[in-house]
């Protein structure tokens, strides 16, 4: 079976994975436990945590780890309160029962694929009032998006929590060739893999960070930092990851979807 190494990142101490074969990753202000990663020391980003979230150790893994690790390790990355499960898992999922079904090791199936993303979300189908009350110009602009369901795309929806044409300045500033075909993606699709999670192996990870970080620092001379305002807002550059994640690994690689557990602690 080949190995496998998985990162949770988080700013609060885990203390039911202390067990497992996860990797710990700190990205808080707070003093780290000591069994945890930091991001703060080399070459790091860790003054931008506030805005980045957990690509903060990302960046951090991605310059000073990544190059030691072997070519056929997969390597994945998950975050706090979002996990990694097995396939085929019914029972309800949290802290007591997480170990039982956590994902720790490869499958035979993985041999099929380059890569592992989430489960996609649904975000269509928003109630008319939520709509009308975030995204009254979207609705101005295309008035069918208040009844079709289909209108109601991941470019409506980062629109509405993020900043109307937020999404549309940071899609002009991406390199020539995922340009068209990322506008594309966000208006005809209502569904994404969410949370910025991923599992995949050494040469691809580097191909994704290389795509990503330079985008989102073309990003910071459009939004800046300091009237990034609200939950929202502040981590613009989290959520556009988080999209444009959704759309590269399907682009670049042969994908996997895999299921996630939420767990509220």
């Amino acid at each position: 079976m080949e190995k496998i190494k998985i990162y949770c990142v988080t700013n609060k101490p885990i203390g039911f994975l202390n067990d497992t074969k996860y990797n710990l990753a700190w990205v808080g202000k707070e003093e780290s436990p000591k069994n945890y990663f930091k991001c703060d020391s080399q070459e790091n980003i860790f003054y931008k945590e506030k805005y980045y979230s957990e690509l903060t150790f990302h960046y951090w893994y991605w310059k000073n780890l990544l190059k030691h690790e072997k070519d056929d390790c997969w390597i994945g990355f998950c975050q706090k309160r979002r996990y990694w499960i097995k396939e085929n898992t019914s029972e309800k999922i949290d802290s007591s029962n997480l170990n039982k079904y956590l994902l720790t090791d490869t499958e035979k199936e993985w041999k099929n694929f380059d890569s592992l993303i989430c489960n996609p979300i649904q975000i269509s189908g928003a109630k008319k009032i939520k709509l009308i009350k975030r995204g009254w110009r979207n609705i101005l602009k295309k008035p069918n998006i208040l009844f079709n369901t289909k209108t109601q795309n991941i470019a409506v929806h980062f629109d509405m929590h993020h900043g109307f044409g937020n999404l549309n300045k940071a899609i002009k500033l991406l390199d020539s060739e995922d340009r068209n075909d990322f506008n594309d993606y966000v208006k005809s699709n209502d569904k994404f893999n969410p949370h910025i999670m991923f599992i995949s192996k050494k040469k691809i990870i580097n191909k994704w960070f290389d795509a990503l970080f330079p985008w989102l620092e073309r990003c910071e001379k459009e939004f800046g930092f300091e009237n990034l305002k609200g939950y929202d807002m502040t981590r613009i550059y989290a959520y556009l990851a988080e999209r444009y994640l959704s759309f590269w690994f399907k682009k670049y690689t042969k994908f996997k979807e895999q299921p996630w557990a939420f767990i509220e602690k």
